[in-house]
């Protein structure tokens, strides 16, 4: 066992693909995912909330009632009938995908989509296909050959291109054939839509949608996720979703933390901010990106893993953070480097990321 371990190791290292853990200390931040700075806040604790553990699952003693007001003001806030908190994004998709479509169903899903749903759909007896990224043609020939109840999963916003799902086309479609939609909008929450509601409620389709997952540990810098639908959806997560049933519910203080972050009068200012470092970073750069304009994400391809390795390089001499991103995150011969931006970068750091980028790796 130990040469598998070691050969497969070894491999990854050949290919420049070995991952290792390291700590970014001292580097301007374009890489993260907090963009809209709230990681970076010390966030103050009411005095009322008892510091304990949760001792077990929410079936068990885990429950408490700041869990359950913390869903009812996020279902409220999201614009859905109700909410489960999960204690990750992954799990919450994985809690989702791997008990709701039963074994005659069909999952049609993004070519794209995060890992955590593809487990989820593993997980599941569902037969499962993968659409052509953000192809509604593609999408709806293999509906048109689909059966039993049909989900359609994808995200609203891609977090390794920076694109966003063409939301209303594909409801469309889904409404004609009976499908059922599922949005993930890890990255969209809290940088999209009125006071971070995301792009499902700044399009206006939240009542036409089966399911939405949004997290905390993305925009609004803490950890956690909810799934926000229905009562009957929530009722049944709550009865058949072993990642929910068997986990350790979340201390009773990360429920008030979540709730607040979320929740929070200066949202709106910091969405601001962040658009308005996405517009000036866009109005500069002179080389192409495959992402939004509008994206905190933006994804370069430089056409060959040497020419990342030596972009990555050349930012981290300027003092910017970032790593190169290869296969298996994305497919063999799309390596890229993934910037993110944020409120709370400045204009010269910002200038002297474009800089960095602008010049020429050939």
């Amino acid at each position: 066992m130990k040469e598998v371990l070691r050969s497969k190791l070894q491999s990854r290292k050949q290919d420049d693909s070995f991952r290792k853990l390291t700590i970014p200390e001292g580097s301007i931040d374009f890489f993260s995912n907090d963009y809209l700075g709230l990681a970076r806040e010390i966030q103050d604790i009411p005095e009322s909330i008892n510091l304990v553990g949760s001792t077990g699952s929410r079936l068990l003693s885990g429950n408490s009632a700041e869990a359950v007001e913390a869903e009812k003001q996020l279902a409220s806030f999201f614009n859905s009938e109700s909410a489960l908190i999960f204690n990750s994004g992954y799990s919450a998709n994985l809690g989702l995908l791997s008990c709701i479509p039963q074994r005659d169903d069909f999952i049609l899903y993004d070519e794209l989509v995060h890992a955590s749903i593809r487990d989820g759909i593993r997980l599941s007896h569902a037969k499962a296909i993968s659409f052509k990224h953000n192809d509604i043609l593609d999408l709806q020939r293999i509906i048109e050959r689909s059966s039993g109840t049909i989900y359609i999963v994808v995200e609203s916003l891609y977090s390794m291109d920076g694109d966003m799902a063409p939301l209303k086309g594909i409801l469309s479609i889904a409404k004609e054939l009976n499908a059922k939609v599922i949005v993930d909008e890890a990255h969209a929450a809290g940088v999209y839509g009125f006071e971070g509601r995301g792009l499902v409620n700044g399009r206006e389709i939240t009542e036409d949608i089966f399911a939405r997952i949004v997290t905390f540990g993305k925009a609004y810098g803490f950890h956690g996720a909810a799934v926000l639908g229905s009562q009957e959806l929530i009722s049944y997560l709550i009865n058949f979703s072993r990642p929910f049933i068997y986990t350790t519910a979340l201390p009773p203080k990360d429920y008030v933390l979540i709730k607040d972050r979320v929740i929070r009068s200066d949202i709106r200012e910091r969405q601001i901010k962040l658009h308005d470092n996405l517009k000036y970073f866009r109005d500069k750069l002179k080389i192409d990106t495959i992402s939004e304009i509008n994206s905190p994400i933006q994804v370069f391809e430089f056409g060959t893993k040497e020419l990342v390795l030596q972009k990555v390089k050349n930012l981290n001499e300027a003092g910017i953070y970032t790593k190169q991103i290869f296969s298996p995150t994305v497919p063999i011969g799309k390596e890229r480097i993934r910037i993110c931006l944020h409120n709370f970068n400045t204009k010269h750091e910002i200038d002297l990321l474009i800089n960095v980028l602008n010049l020429s790796t050939e």
